[in-house]
C-alpha cells in the first residue's frame, strides 16, 4: 500500500490487528472499513479491511458490480486493495460447511452524529438530546439500520451487544469520538424490535453490561434490556395542543384525577384503558389526569419512582406508541395529562444509570451529595453539564413526543436542601457555606424555563414540602418558576383536622384557617394523593371520624372546602367514592362498593362537585390573588363554621360556608358581599348524595346590607352564587 503522495503506507501493527479482532480497540473504524490511499503513479486507491473470524474465504462486492477478494491477514482480519472512486459494498463471506453470509460492513460507514450534536452535549445544551443520543432506525448513506450512541466518558472501550449478536460485542465495537464522551456504531440492517445493551470497559479493567440510557422502549420487566423502537403514530389532537398553547393554566379550572394505570383496574393495556379512562373520568368531570411515573422501572412496588429509563415508556402496559394512543383519546375528549417525573434520584440496579461507565457518572461521585440515606438511591449530579441536560432534555423529551400537559416534579425538597434527611457532618456545604443545593436549584430554574419557553400553556408542578421561597416566581426574579406548587402544608393541617371528632374541632379552628395566611404566595394545588392513603394511613374514608353516615358526611363536607378553597385539586383515585380499604399497587380499586347506594352517592357528589366548579369562574380564576378572596364571619361567629368568598375578574362571587359541626345551625347570620338574591349551587347535604336535606330551598336572600340568616347543615357545605338580576318578592312589589 501507499499513501496520497505514492510512498508506502506501513502495515497495521500485530498488536493493533489483534485488538480489533478481539473487539477491544476504542477506535475499530480506523483500521476496518475502507480508507483512501494511492498507488505508486498517484492514483486513488482504496483499502477494504474486515473482520470475518474463521471465515475460509471474504470478497467485498461493490455497488458497481466489481468483486474485490480479501486476503487474510491476521486473527480473522481480512484486507484487499480498489482503485477508482469510494462506493458501498457488502462483504460476502464463506465458510466451512455453511452457506456464504452476505451482509454490509459496520464498520464502512461514517459516524451518524455530527459535530455540532456533539459540542451541544459537551457543553450541556443539547435540548433534544434523544434525537442523537439512544439507538435511532434511519438510512445512513443510502443503507437502512439503526445507529448507537452512548455517553461513557470514563469508559476503555464499548461495545454493542444484543439478540442480534448472540450477546457477543466482539464484532460490534463501537468507536470513541473524542473527548465528548460519546460511542457510535451504525448497524446496517438492524431495525425495530432489536434487543440490545452496552457491554462497557471500565478504566479499571472491569467490564459492566448496561441498558441505554436514552432507550426509548425497554423489555417488559422484570427483563431489563433495551429494545429498538421507532414511531410511526400519526397524532389526532391538533385542536387540544394549539388551545393549550393558547392558555393560562394558573388562571383556568384544574381538577386533577390521580392514577396508578397498573391498579386502577388491573390488566388494561394502554389502549385499553384509553375507553374506560374516558368514560369515567369524563363522568365524574375532572378536568386532568395525573399519571404515576410512567418511565420504565424494575420494581412496581416503587409505584415508578424509581426509574431506570427515563425516556422509556413502562413495557408493562404496551408500546411507546399506546401511551400516545392513550393521551391522544384523553386530549380529544378534552382531558389533560399530567405525568409524574422523578429527576431527584434513581436506583442502585447494575443494569441502569449506577456507575455507568464503571465509575459514578450520572449521580454526584461524593456520597455526601451523591447518595439518598432514606431511599437507598443515587443522586443526580446536577452541577456536571451532560446530566443536567440528560434531565432538561428528558422532560422536553415527554412534552414534544408524547403530548404531556404537565410534569409534576418528584421530591423537589430532597433536592434543594444539601442536609435533606442528614445527620451533622454527613452532608457538604454549597460553597457559600450554606444548606441549599445551588447545581440543584440552578437545573430547576434551567428545565422551567426552557419548558415554558418550547411548549407554552404546559404546566410545572413541584411537589415542594418546604417553605422554600419563590418556587413559582419566574426565574427572572430568582425564583425556580414552577408554575404550581403542591400545598403539602395544607393537605397535613386539614387532615389532621378532619380526622377529629367534631365536638373537638371548634378547638383547632386554626388548623383548617392557617391556610388563608399564606394561599396566595405561591400558585398552589392542594393534594390528596396516593401518598395519604398508604402505609397505614388508611384511606381517605376510614380516617373520617363517627359512623358510616357520619364518615361519607364528612366526606362530601371535606371535599366541598377543598374544591372551594383557592388553588386547584389532585383527589387520588377511589376517593371519589369512598373506598374502605387502604390502596396497595397490587390489586385493583374496590369497585364493588358502588353496588353500596351510599358510595354511589359520594361518587354522584364528586361528579357534581367537578361540575359545578367548572361552570363558575369565580372558584378558579383567580386563585392566586388574595384580592379575589375575603374571609366571611361576621355576625355570628362560630368556631365550627368556615365561610369565604371567591370573586373573578368579572364580579361574579361564590360563597363557601362549611358547617364541621355535627349538628345543623339555625338562624345563621351572616354579611354576605352583596346584597339580593344568593342561589344554592352546591349542597354537601342533599338528600341526592346521602345527606340529611337539610338546606334553604335553594336560596338566601341578604337585606342591603348583605346581612342574612340561614340554616347550615350538619357536617355540610353550601355554595352560593350572587345573582345581582333575580327578582326579590317583596309587599309592594309581589
Amino acid at each position: 500500500m501507499t499513501d496520497q503522495t505514492g510512498t508506502r503506507i506501513a502495515p497495521v501493527p500485530d498488536e493493533v490487528l489483534d485488538a480489533v479482532a478481539a473487539g477491544s480497540h476504542h477506535d475499530p473504524h480506523s483500521v476496518l472499513g475502507m480508507h483512501p490511499g494511492s498507488d505508486p503513479s498517484g492514483a486513488v486507491e482504496w483499502t477494504v479491511r474486515a473482520r470475518r473470524p474463521l471465515a475460509k474465504s471474504v470478497t467485498a462486492v461493490f455497488a458497481d458490480g466489481t468483486r474485490v477478494p480479501l486476503e487474510h491477514v491476521r486473527a480473522g482480519i481480512w484486507e484487499g486493495t480498489r482503485s477508482g472512486e469510494a462506493a458501498g459494498y457488502e462483504l460476502v463471506a464463506s465458510y466451512p460447511d455453511a452457506a456464504d453470509y452476505v451482509a454490509e460492513d459496520p464498520y464502512r460507514f461514517t459516524p451518524t452524529i455530527g459535530e455540532l450534536d456533539l459540542h451541544l452535549i459537551g457543553e450541556g445544551r443539547h435540548e433534544e438530546l434523544w434525537n442523537v443520543l439512544g439507538a435511532h432506525v434511519r438510512t445512513h448513506q443510502g443503507v437502512l439500520g439503526t445507529s448507537f450512541t452512548v455517553w461513557a466518558p470514563n469508559a476503555r472501550l464499548v461495545r454493542l451487544v444484543g439478540d442480534f449478536n448472540g450477546w457477543d460485542g466482539t464484532g460490534h465495537a463501537m468507536r470513541s469520538m473524542g473527548g465528548t464522551g460519546v460511542w457510535e456504531l451504525f448497524v446496517p440492517g438492524l431495525g425495530a424490535g432489536a434487543i440490545y445493551k452496552f457491554e462497557i470497559l471500565s478504566r479499571h479493567g472491569q467490564w459492566v453490561v448496561k441498558a441505554d440510557p436514552m432507550a426509548r422502549y425497554a423489555e417488559i420487566p422484570p427483563a431489563t434490556a433495551s429494545v429498538v423502537t421507532e414511531s410511526s403514530y400519526a397524532w389526532s389532537d391538533d385542536a387540544w395542543m394549539k388551545a393549550r398553547a393558547k392558555s393560562t393554566p394558573v388562571s383556568q379550572p384544574m381538577s386533577i384525577y390521580e392514577v396508578h394505570l397498573g391498579s386502577w383496574r388491573t390488566g388494561l393495556s394502554y389502549r385499553e384503558a384509553a375507553d374506560e379512562l374516558i368514560d369515567y373520568v369524563g363522568a365524574q368531570a375532572f378536568t386532568h389526569i395525573e399519571f404515576l411515573p410512567l418511565a420504565e422501572h424494575p420494581f412496581g412496588g416503587s409505584w415508578g419512582y424509581q426509574v431506570t429509563g427515563y425516556y422509556a415508556p413502562t413495557s408493562r402496559f404496551g408500546n411507546p406508541d399506546d401511551l400516545r394512543y392513550l393521551i391522544d383519546r384523553l386530549h380529544q375528549a378534552g382531558i389533560g395529562v399530567i405525568m409524574d417525573w422523578v429527576p431527584g434520584h434513581f436506583p442502585k440496579d447494575a443494569f441502569a444509570l449506577a456507575r455507568f461507565d464503571g465509575d459514578p457518572l450520572y449521580e454526584h461521585p461524593d456520597p455526601r451529595r451523591g447518595e439518598h440515606r432514606d431511599w437507598g438511591t443515587y443522586i443526580f449530579d446536577y452541577g456536571r453539564n451532560e446530566v443536567r441536560n440528560f434531565l432538561v432534555a428528558n422532560a422536553l423529551y415527554w412534552y414534544q413526543e408524547f403530548h404531556v400537559d404537565g410534569l409534576r416534579v418528584d421530591a423537589v425538597a430532597s433536592m434543594l436542601y444539601l442536609d435533606y434527611s442528614r445527620e451533622a457532618g454527613d452532608w457538604l456545604p454549597n460553597i457559600h457555606g450554606g444548606r441549599e443545593n445551588l447545581e440543584a436549584i440552578r437545573f430547576l430554574q434551567e428545565v422551567t424555563a426552557t419548558a415554558y419557553k418550547r411548549y407554552p400553556g404546559i404546566a410545572m408542578i413541584a411537589e415542594e414540602s418546604t417553605s422554600f421561597p419563590g418556587v413559582t416566581a419566574p426565574t427572572s426574579q430568582a425564583g425556580l418558576g414552577f408554575g404550581f406548587k403542591w400545598n403539602m402544608g395544607w393537605m397535613n393541617d386539614t387532615l389532621q383536622y378532619i380526622a377529629r371528632d367534631p365536638m373537638y374541632r371548634s378547638h383547632h379552628e386554626g388548623e383548617l384557617s392557617f391556610s388563608f395566611v399564606y394561599a396566595f404566595s405561591e400558585n398552589f394545588i392542594l393534594p390528596i394523593s396516593h401518598d395519604e392513603v398508604v402505609h397505614g394511613k388508611g384511606s381517605l374514608f376510614t380516617r373520617m371520624p363517627g359512623d358510616h353516615w357520619q364518615k361519607l358526611a364528612n366526606m362530601r363536607a371535606f371535599l366541598a372546602y377543598m374544591w372551594g378553597h383557592p388553588g386547584k385539586q389532585l383527589l387520588f383515585m377511589g376517593q371519589e367514592f369512598g373506598q374502605l380499604s387502604e390502596w396497595a399497587e397490587g390489586r385493583g380499586l374496590d369497585w364493588w362498593i358502588l353496588d353500596q347506594p351510599s358510595h354511589a352517592q359520594l361518587q354522584e357528589f364528586v361528579g357534581n362537585l367537578n361540575r359545578t366548579y367548572r361552570d363558575h369562574s369565580a372558584l378558579w380564576a383567580r386563585d392566586s390573588d388574595g384580592a379575589a378572596f375575603s374571609r366571611l364571619g361576621a355576625p355570628s361567629w362560630n368556631p365550627n363554621v368556615i365561610a369565604f368568598s371567591r370573586r373573578d375578574w368579572h364580579g361574579n362571587t361564590v360563597v363557601v360556608i362549611c358547617n364541621f359541626s355535627g349538628e345543623p345551625v339555625h338562624n345563621f347570620a351572616i354579611d354576605l358581599p352583596e346584597p339580593g338574591v344568593w342561589h344554592e349551587i352546591l349542597n354537601s347535604d342533599a338528600e341526592a348524595y346521602g345527606g340529611s336535606g337539610v338546606g334553604n330551598m335553594g336560596v338566601v336572600h341578604a337585606d342591603d346590607s348583605g346581612r342574612t340568616t340561614m340554616v347550615l347543615p350538619p357536617l355540610g357545605v353550601l355554595w352560593l352564587r350572587h345573582d345581582p338580576q333575580a327578582h326579590i318578592p317583596s309587599p309592594t312589589r309581589g
